[in-house]
């Protein structure tokens, strides 16, 4: 693959009109400058309001949303019921073609969406064998809410790369996730991974290599369309895979008094921790890119 497929398109320089900088200084004069009437992206650009635009190491502004898929991680599936969204910026290397990932401002760079888990507590452990108070508490809980979620946290530095995304060849998104698993009877600290040892989603548009006992799994980069003069890239339809990673054991679940075994039992239930080749990660959505300039161009 040619390096010039990899290149973020960016736009021809453009300056704002006078008419809107002045428009701008009224409005700040007249201390009107509300949240709701602050200088924003607009039109095609409005949803990378959350975008690090104004600092100009930034080449250009990403807006992802995953709208499907499942995480199977262990004997646990997790399927995507609610929009996750990944926002923020990409600053490329002019000399290596590398890219770093720069944090969203004013909003969480991946969205702490919460996860419903099939069966709740119930499906996700088991009281058999439990000593009676422990068992008594669980049933207590079941009883009060048995609904459990899982919200992917961001736990490191995300990886993206738009020529991988689109061309294969790697991975296209590169994202260190830890699991938290919400329920009274769980605690307010009950993670899959850590930041320390996140799980690590290697996601791809092409084909997996995983180890057995997984097999490989294809995904697909969508339908891709360049617009604006190639400023705006819009990306509908997209399957991201992996079925490579390990997943850590639980920690933190039960809370100081019955954490031990709490931890020990949803480890031996949902088979952690889970050795590559037996997890997996499809997720579908779309995916919005555009030049940083072409985004500025467009803040009123």
């Amino acid at each position: 693959m040619h390096s010039i497929t990899r290149r973020i398109p960016s736009a021809r320089p453009r300056m704002r009109s006078l008419a809107l900088g002045a428009a701008v200084a009224f409005v700040a004069a007249a201390g009107a400058a509300s949240p709701a009437a602050a200088a924003a992206p607009t039109g095609d650009y409005a949803q990378f309001n959350r975008c690090p635009y104004s600092n100009t190491a930034v080449d250009a502004c990403l807006y992802s949303e995953t709208t499907g898929g499942s995480f199977q991680l262990g004997n646990a599936n997790v399927p995507v019921n609610k929009k996750i969204i990944l926002q923020g910026g990409i600053d490329q290397n002019d000399v290596t073609g590398a890219f770093t990932f720069v944090p969203a401002v004013g909003a969480d760079t991946l969205s702490k969406t919460k996860l419903n888990v099939p069966g709740g507590l119930t499906g996700l452990m088991s009281p058999t064998g439990w000593n009676g108070i422990l068992s008594a508490l669980f049933w207590a809980a079941v009883g009060a809410v048995n609904d459990v979620t899982a919200t992917a946290e961001q736990a490191g530095t995300i990886g993206y790369d738009f020529g991988a995304f689109a061309f294969g060849g790697g991975p296209g998104l590169t994202l260190p996730v830890r699991i938290h698993l919400e329920n009274p009877f769980l605690g307010s600290d009950c993670y899959i991974g850590t930041t320390a040892a996140p799980v690590v989603l290697k996601l791809r548009t092409d084909t997996t290599s995983p180890p057995a006992p997984n097999t490989p799994i294809s995904g697909s980069p969508g339908s891709i369309s360049f617009l604006n003069d190639g400023d705006l890239i819009v990306d509908t339809g997209n399957k991201l895979v992996d079925n490579s990673f390990a997943v850590p054991a639980v920690n933190g679940c039960g809370g100081p008094l019955f954490g031990l075994l709490v931890n020990v039992a949803l480890n031996l239930k949902e088979g952690f921790p889970s050795a590559a080749g037996k997890n997996t990660a499809i997720l579908t959505g779309n995916l919005k890119q555009a030049a940083r300039t072409a985004v500025v161009a467009s803040v009123h």
